[in-house]
């Protein structure tokens, strides 16, 4: 990893509209590089669309009306992207829905753009959709099925979306495969104190930069996204901070970040979380499928995949 600066932009999307909200994030593009010096710049989830589809009056339609409003990647969805972080010489993190092989798959999606306009790496499809997101719950949304680490020359990034960042394993996985920073684009509406104390939490548990950008305004659902994306260092320090509306923060990453347990001190770091890991207390337990102690308001009932 080098140091390099690296930019969230948040602003408000205008739902279901591709093309507007591409021109909008192309000039965000551009001011956090020209002003802010950004060497990568990140966006919330599904930045071109807004989290939540226009709802149609089947589960089908819905899928349908979403695919068709999206494109393969690369494609439409992808290109003016690539082609302006070719030219102002950046590293994007771009969240989108994006087309499956067929109308009846969507996949929420992030990928690594390079300072070339090349798609880094391996294509990011959301491994933890929210339960009523997922296709199985009566959403929309295909379930993922891999991490995705992508080595660039700013450093190895780990790719996640949203409810992800509730799932520590998914951030373990990724800091294993070699993640230097974990991306965490967003539409998240539960409470700033879940947003923070996850985003710290995951940065601290695992010694990564963690750089966690949220959706802020309205979508098709009328849900009002609060913004306050964040920068989290692999001390757990918060390097940068949002507020609730259209906003581009910023901050330098340091490649030697945990020499000290704390800014401010030179008192030395001594561990290390990964290493440190008794891994033979939860080697039998950490694949088990299972549910909390503890019973929610209401449980989402999945459709089952056909087996064959």
């Amino acid at each position: 990893m080098k140091a390099f600066i690296a930019a969230g932009c948040q602003f408000t999307i205008k739902p279901m509209d591709v093309e507007k909200n591409i021109e909008k994030a192309l000039e965000f593009l551009k001011r956090a590089v020209k002003r802010h010096n950004a060497e990568l710049v990140v966006f919330p989830e599904t930045i071109t669309t807004g989290f939540t589809p226009i709802r149609r009056e089947t589960q089908k339609a819905t899928i349908e009306a979403l695919w068709n409003a999206v494109s393969d990647v690369p494609g439409p969805v992808t290109e003016p992207i690539q082609e302006a972080a070719a030219k102002l010489g950046v590293h994007v993190v771009w969240p989108t829905y994006r087309r499956g092989p067929e109308k009846d798959i969507v996949y929420n999606s992030c990928m690594v753009i390079d300072d070339n306009g090349e798609i880094a790496g391996d294509i990011y499809d959301k491994t933890h959709p929210f339960p009523t997101e997922r296709k199985e719950g009566g959403g929309w949304t295909t379930v993922g099925d891999r991490a995705v680490v992508v080595d660039t020359k700013l450093a190895k990034i780990g790719l996640t979306i949203c409810y992800d960042g509730d799932f520590p394993d998914l951030a373990t996985v990724e800091t294993l495969m070699g993640a230097e920073v974990i991306v965490r684009p967003s539409a998240l509406l539960r409470t700033y104190d879940v947003w923070q104390f996850v985003n710290q939490a995951r940065a601290y548990d695992n010694h990564v930069y963690y750089l966690a950008v949220n959706s802020v305004g309205l979508d098709a659902s009328g849900n009002n996204f609060f913004g306050s994306s964040m920068f989290v260092d692999p001390t757990g320090w918060k390097l940068a901070q949002a507020r609730g509306t259209d906003e581009i923060i910023s901050a330098e990453l340091n490649p030697d970040p945990i020499r000290y347990v704390s800014h401010g001190t030179k008192s030395p770091m001594i561990f290390d979380h990964v290493e440190d890991r008794n891994v033979g207390v939860y080697r039998d337990w950490i694949l088990k499928e299972g549910t909390c102690a503890f019973e929610p308001a209401k449980r989402i009932p999945y459709k089952k995949k056909a087996q064959g």
